[in-house]
């Protein structure tokens, strides 16, 4: 039986007390933006490094605590927690074993082992699933990690295996559900845009929280809401839990003082500063609700309304941001419909919107010249589908 006071300790010196290399993982074209959050925050920026898919830094593990808090546009934030070469399963079974799986998990904690391989001679991801199993319990057996505290048993830690020519990289996945989950929607829409992306479109149309929002094509309130935590200053993580607060290493006093410093902050606008809209008054019925639930009503003014006949909000004395997100695919059944509508759109928004910032999503690149302005494109992947992100100013 491993001595609980010895075991923390290690984990304390090992764990705690140094610095870690976490990636953040972004929807891929995201990584700039991603980059410049991470800047913001207390980190030092010249450990910043972009990769494809996302951005590697150097922190404490506290750091990650805000990472998670804070980030708008990533995905999840992943702490790497060892690194070796095997070729073979033999190598692979020896480095496994030596592993200190105790440091990482409590006793009786149930885990997940995801693998991807490429250009590797160990390709056959389940087999080596199972030998990640099957040494981690050997290793639990003969070290158990720390008991868990309180009476439930502790949720599965999500273990992350990389294999790219034979190397392997081991990491805990520190957000458990995706980041784009921000705890605040129960309800979908037709068009799901996910937060994260929202944010990078809001930041992209020049959206803060001194400025002026309209979302005429609401639908479930993506944008809305995102916006509406920008504009009072709420961290998009504010509203849920994460993976980090499972580990062994977690320091629950560290993270009250996070959330204090954050809450700190905050503070609702006394007027609205984003105006959304939707044709369907049942998809606004159920944006109300959510944003009444999180008391975010006074940031937010919602009305029924068609997006053709829609005027800018009355408060908006300067020209501030619109964000759309049309309705796309098997919507809109031919390539003609689909550039008629954008050339509608994009006539409404210059005889309605002049001087504002655009951000919208196009199904199609080309769609852009369908705009009566110009724009620039940026091409990324949502739910499986390769769309365009189109930005610039209505002139």
């Amino acid at each position: 039986m491993a001595n609980p006071t010895a075991l923390l300790k290690r984990i304390k010196r090992r764990i705690v007390g140094r610095d870690h290399t976490f990636f953040a993982v972004t929807l891929p074209g995201l990584e700039s933006l991603c980059r410049d959050e991470l800047a913001a925050l207390p980190l030092d920026s010249q450990r910043l490094q972009i990769e494809k898919g996302g951005v590697l830094f150097q922190a404490r593990l506290h750091d990650a605590y805000a990472a998670n808090l804070h980030l708008r546009t990533a995905a999840r934030i992943l702490m790497r927690i060892g690194q070796f070469r095997a070729a073979n399963f033999r190598q692979l079974e020896k480095e496994l074993r030596a592993f200190p799986w105790e440091l990482y998990l409590f006793q009786q904690q149930p885990f997940d082992v995801k693998v991807t391989s490429r250009r590797s001679r160990l390709i056959h991801t389940a087999a080596i699933v199972q030998r990640f199993e099957q040494a981690i319990k050997a290793r639990l057996t003969a070290q158990p990690g720390l008991p868990a505290p309180g009476t439930a048993p502790p949720p599965a830690l999500q273990i992350a295996v990389r294999c790219v020519s034979d190397r392997f990289t081991l990491s805990l996945d520190s957000s458990g559900d995706p980041l784009y989950k921000r705890g605040l929607k129960t309800h979908g829409g037709t068009a799901p845009l996910r937060e994260t992306c929202a944010a990078a479109m809001l930041t992209l149309a020049g959206f803060s929280r001194h400025s002026i929002l309209a979302d005429p094509m609401c639908g479930s309130g993506t944008f809305t809401l995102e916006a509406a935590l920008v504009a009072s200053r709420i961290p998009p993580g504010w509203y849920r839990n994460f993976a980090f607060m499972a580990w062994p290493c977690f320091r629950p006093g560290r993270w009250k003082h996070l959330r204090k410093l954050a809450g700190a902050r905050i503070h609702i606008p006394p007027a609205p500063r984003v105006f959304a809209a939707d044709h369907d008054p049942q998809a606004v019925a159920r944006l109300q609700t959510a944003i009444t639930k999180i008391d975010l009503e006074p940031a937010v003014h919602l009305q029924t309304g068609d997006f053709f006949t829609l005027l800018p909000p009355r408060h908006a004395t300067v020209p501030g941001s619109v964000v759309l997100n049309p309705p796309y695919g098997r919507r809109l059944k031919t390539a003609d419909s689909l550039e008629r509508q954008y050339s509608e759109i994009g006539s409404r928004l210059m005889d309605v919107y002049p001087g504002w910032n655009l951000a919208m999503i196009l199904p199609r690149k080309d769609l852009h010249n369908q705009l009566p302005f110009k724009v620039t494109t940026l091409p990324f992947q949502h739910g499986g589908l390769h769309l365009t992100l189109a930005t610039g100013k209505i002139e």
